[in-house]
């Protein structure tokens, strides 16, 4: 898939991407795919690509930005390696959904302005700390947002203030979560708080479970599961043509 390596001006600083789009001519509904736990990086760049060949323009952003040019984490081993370990959770503990926010109109004026991107409404997507920051984008944002994703998001119904749980009254996107079995970020009990706070506000929601665990979807995370994966991904496919077209 053809991909444009680029830079986005922030509140904050500049913020690296990759625009991927399918061949041919577009343009192309946009959609901002925000990656887990391990930030951007080759694994998403070719996530980017697969999703872009449904027929989207689809930006990665590096959420991680404000740290400058942060080394790369070795995935296979970030979680037993105690000093990379703290490095992680250290930069997640910084981006704050004030962050994400803001960030999010960035990248939405962004795509307005690519040739390649066609409307001014656009999907979300993301995995781990990334799912929850693309449901949190639809409630702070609601009107760029027509279709948010969340795959193995953790704390989407948490005892925290920024818990998107909590911006559902906010919320115009159609919402899918895709909740893994064996993931204490998300349990069931989270799911029905997350259900609930869903149905009041009257969003359309759909939450289904995978028989995997935490990172079912990414290729180079440990409990990556190759059927739940292609069922991920037959689902983006699938909502992302209902909601974006």
């Amino acid at each position: 898939m053809p991909t444009i390596t680029d830079s986005i001006t922030t509140a904050d600083g500049t913020c690296r991407v990759s625009l991927h789009t399918p061949d041919g001519d577009g343009p192309w509904p946009g959609i901002v795919m925000y990656p887990d736990a391990g930030g951007a990086r080759q694994t998403f760049r070719d996530m980017g690509d697969q999703l872009a060949a449904y027929g989207y323009a689809v930006l990665v952003p590096d959420v991680y930005y404000r740290d400058g040019d942060w080394a790369p984490f070795e995935m296979a081993s970030v979680f037993t390696d105690e000093n990379e370990r703290k490095r992680l959770f250290s930069m997640i503990s910084k981006v704050t959904p004030d962050m994400m926010a803001a960030d999010a109109g960035a990248f939405f004026d962004y795509l307005v302005s690519r040739p390649e991107v066609s409307g001014e409404v656009f999907g979300t997507t993301g995995y781990c700390m990334g799912g929850r920051t693309s449901l949190v984008v639809a409630g702070r944002v609601p009107d760029r947002v027509a279709a948010a994703m969340s795959f193995h998001g953790g704390g989407l119904a948490a005892d925290d203030p920024g818990s998107p749980h909590l911006l559902a009254d906010q919320m115009q996107a159609a919402v899918y979560v895709g909740g893994a079995e064996n993931d204490a970020s998300f349990t069931t009990d989270a799911a029905e708080t997350l259900a609930k706070a869903l149905t009041a506000a009257n969003v359309e929601y759909l939450i289904e479970w995978y028989a995997a665990g935490h990172g079912f979807a990414v290729p180079d995370n440990a409990p990556y599961d190759q059927a739940a994966a292609q069922r991920h991904w037959d689902a983006m496919e699938s909502f992302f043509g209902v909601h974006l077209g």
